[in-house]
């Protein structure tokens, strides 16, 4: 069972340092980057498939060279290799050019070293923090003309007859869940309601056993790490990047800071007058006089 999770660097809000360019368009090389949240549910499931059923799972993301960092995150949850797209042709793509190259990507991996490795499952997150369209993970599969399941929160795959069985929330709403079965291979996109099963006690053990491994693995990430370009790729200039991106930004919003939940008075220790002030309301909740 050979598995692709597709995962992205999304800015890292907490950081409060987002770059644009004059364009409008994000300034990835020059702003903190973390892989994006809702993909570690897609890695969960990936995760259980090998628990379950054995073979590999690979990691892909498209992005600049600093992209290595979310890789290596994502390893951090599980993966047995890595790989990332990486080219300047690629630069501020959108949501189509992004599956066009990515599927470009998977596609390279199936051809593996001559022989066919075709992954019997991709895993995308649901929606990215910064984007929040949906549409990366649904438009690659297009490319790669599969079945796809999306909202998935639960998933089991039968062996025997080259299918998935998946749990998904209909159209989102927690309230409302249906059991839909896909051949494979398929794609998956996992909803954030997703939880990982492991009832039996030979699946815990290997969980723990694989996550020992990806542990470990990750202090050298770099090599398990492959690297492609457009050129390796033999994509067409035309078709990825800003030129194949038909998206047009006509503006960007600053992201406001999160408002303060507490005020804060600021007292030093030469502050005589300020501590005892900070010691009389302190006294009661500690139990003092």
């Amino acid at each position: 069972m050979h598995s692709v999770v597709l995962t992205k660097g999304v800015p890292d809000f907490r950081e409060g340092q987002v770059s644009f360019d004059e364009d409008g368009h994000l300034e990835r090389g020059a702003t903190p980057t973390v892989m994006n949240p809702n993909d570690e549910f897609a890695l969960q499931a990936a995760l259980q498939t090998k628990v379950k059923h054995g073979g590999t799972v690979s990691v892909m993301s498209m992005g600049p060279p600093g992209y290595e960092s979310v890789l290596e995150e994502a390893m951090g949850v599980y993966a047995d290799d890595l790989y990332l797209l990486s080219d300047r042709e690629m630069a501020a793509a959108d949501t189509w050019s992004t599956a066009i190259t990515l599927s470009a990507g998977i596609e390279k991996i199936g051809e593996g070293d001559g022989e066919s490795n075709e992954p019997d499952l991709i895993f995308a997150g649901f929606k990215t923090a910064d984007g929040e369209t949906g549409q990366t993970g649904p438009q690659t599969c297009w490319c790669l003309d599969r079945p796809i399941v999306t909202h998935v929160i639960a998933l089991d795959v039968d062996d025997e007859n080259d299918k998935i069985r998946a749990k998904r929330l209909v159209e989102g709403d927690v309230d409302e869940i249906e059991t839909v079965e896909a051949p494979l291979p398929a794609f998956v996109v996992t909803d954030p309601e997703f939880e990982p099963s492991y009832r039996r006690a030979e699946h815990r053990l290997r969980h723990k056993q694989l996550k020992a491994e990806t542990d470990e693995r990750v202090e050298e990430y770099e090599n398990h790490l492959t690297s492609w370009s457009a050129d390796e790729l033999e994509l067409d200039p035309d078709f990825i990047g800003l030129d194949g991106s038909p998206t047009i930004v006509s503006g960007v919003d600053p992201i406001p800071k999160a408002p303060s939940e507490r005020e804060a008075t600021m007292i030093t220790p030469g502050d005589e007058e300020g501590m005892e002030q900070v010691l009389d309301e302190m006294r009661p909740l500690a139990g003092g006089d």
